[in-house]
């Protein structure tokens, strides 16, 4: 144990030398965290802003309530009443919505809206889109959603008058809105198990980048093989196993080293939440164990350092993109949802998603799925690093 303790010493000190590891493991996946940081943080921050035309033509009791309503819900929003119809549908067609004088959509309520609505005779509200894009969406949502509790209010009171109710219809009816819903709907895996964005490409570029760190112990037997120096190791009183295992901490040392850097980084730079220290590390540790694995069979079975380091960085491509390092790939759906789990990436990614919204033993099955990872093409990565250690 304590020759394969020199030989990972002794190969970390030239990795620390000719800096390639910190390049590879550190600077290049933390600056293409910053700027996917810069491009998408954004998105993720956007702030809903509208401005909104409204026309009262009724002034009525309901006509008032969906304007307070209309206020109430529109927080970020700006309400603009107009005196005509005209006027607002001058103010939804400007284009392109930018001199500040325009409106996302404007809303119209006829007269006699009120009316209408207390009794059995239709009413139409009307919602004129502008060229807000989302914000006109959530106007017509908006309306859609006051339609439905109307139509709501108009089926109690009728049922209500059904059963020999003597109270007046206006009274029925608000009592009606004023009855909470009996039903609520809460997304827990939506809210609480989803990375958010900084957080997701903090850690696909992390696991990503990973598989490129391991590959140097693994690859630098058949650079001391190319360097003659591998037939000294072997012709030392030590076991082979320990020229295979010194690569294999050395390995994990950079592994372990480049992801605790980045955490630290993507938190503190960019305020990614990774979420239980404990479960990170269970995570981070089988992601190294299943990445040695993978790498170790591409060192082992190539023919020259070469051809291993160009076998090694396309799997590590395919497995990332695969994996959804870049993008979220379970939101596809279909075939390509259910590989990603061929890959130890999207288990990874997956616990990290579980570990946000639950505790450390909800990482167990991720980190499960990467230590076995591991252990499977590790056991067929040392055949062939035992068979290039043979004389």
């Amino acid at each position: 144990m304590r020759q394969a303790w020199i030989i990972a010493a002794k190969d970390l000190k030239l990795r620390v030398r000719d800096r390639s590891a910190f390049i590879v493991g550190i600077i290049a996946p933390l600056g293409l965290a910053a700027i996917f940081s810069s491009i998408f943080n954004p998105i993720e921050n956007f702030d809903f802003s509208a401005t909104y035309a409204v026309v009262d033509q009724d002034g009525g009791l309901v006509a008032t309530q969906f304007v307070g309503g209309l206020e109430q819900f529109g927080a970020g929003a700006e309400i603009i009443k107009v005196a005509t119809r005209k006027e607002a549908i001058d103010l939804a067609d400007v284009e392109p919505f930018t001199s500040g004088e325009g409106v996302d959509a404007a809303f119209v309520i006829p007269p006699g809206f009120s009316d209408a609505i207390q009794s059995d005779r239709p009413a139409e509200l009307e919602v004129i889109s502008g060229p807000g894009g989302v914000a006109a969406s959530v106007a017509v949502a908006f309306a859609e959603q006051f339609a439905s509790e109307m139509t709501f209010a108009r089926i109690a009171v009728a049922s209500y008058e059904s059963l020999g109710g003597t109270d007046d219809r206006l009274s029925a009816g608000l009592r009606a809105l004023a009855t909470p819903s009996p039903v609520s709907l809460e997304d827990l895996h939506a809210a609480n198990k989803e990375l958010a964005g900084k957080t997701f490409y903090a850690a696909g570029l992390a696991i990503f980048f990973l598989f490129f760190t391991v590959q140097f112990g693994v690859n630098s037997l058949l650079d001391e093989r190319h360097a003659g120096t591998l037939r000294r190791l072997m012709a030392a009183p030590m076991r082979r196993s320990s020229i295979v295992l010194g690569k294999g901490i050395m390995s994990f040392v950079l592994g372990l080293v480049s992801m605790v850097v980045l955490i630290v980084a993507t938190t503190l730079l960019f305020g990614a939440e990774w979420g239980n220290p404990l479960g990170v590390f269970l995570l981070v540790v089988g992601g190294i164990v299943s990445a040695l694995g993978i790498m170790g069979i591409v060192a082992g079975f190539a023919k020259t350092a070469e051809q291993a380091q160009n076998y090694s960085s396309m799997l590590a491509v395919i497995l990332g993109f695969l994996g959804g390092t870049f993008f979220p790939v379970g939101q596809a759906g279909g075939i390509l949802a259910d590989l990603r789990f061929i890959t130890p990436h999207a288990w990874f990614m997956r616990g990290l998603g579980d570990l946000a919204g639950g505790n450390v033993a909800d990482v167990f099955p991720a980190v499960g799925a990467l230590l076995l990872f591991g252990l499977v093409t590790g056991a067929i990565a040392a055949l062939g690093l035992k068979k290039g250690l043979q004389p």
